[in-house]
């Protein structure tokens, strides 16, 4: 069977995720990669009903950045479970989720949890 690999890479937002009460006020920016695969069951794809619709993942990765959490292991496992229930023909899906300025005295560059489920 055939599988098509859609990505969603460097996806930015500004959102008050974190475990420090601190972060919940002041917020951070955070960055999203995704891939979300699926079996085509097709020899080619020519519309966009036989596909999963990029713009729809873009809006459901937006829906759970909006909503506070405390650790980035459970925005990226959301994400996952909201994208299988609204496209259960993925059969494997991947989330980054980045935090590009996290508080940590001294501390340069970014942490990032990575989420991967086959379905």
């Amino acid at each position: 069977m055939d599988t098509i690999t859609i990505e969603l890479n460097g996806l930015r937002f500004f959102a008050f995720h974190g475990a420090y009460e601190e972060e919940l006020k002041t917020g951070n920016e955070f960055e999203i990669n995704a891939k979300i695969s699926f079996e085509t069951g097709k020899e080619v794809i020519n519309k966009l009903k036989e596909t999963i619709n990029y713009a729809s993942l873009h809006a459901i990765i937006k829906e759970v950045m909006a909503h506070r959490e405390h650790l980035l292991e459970t925005i990226a496992m959301k994400t996952a479970t909201q994208i299988h229930d609204e496209f259960p023909a993925v059969n494997f899906i991947e989330v980054q989720v980045v935090k590009l300025h996290p508080p940590i005295v001294n501390f340069t560059g970014s942490v990032a949890v990575t989420y991967r489920k086959h379905y």
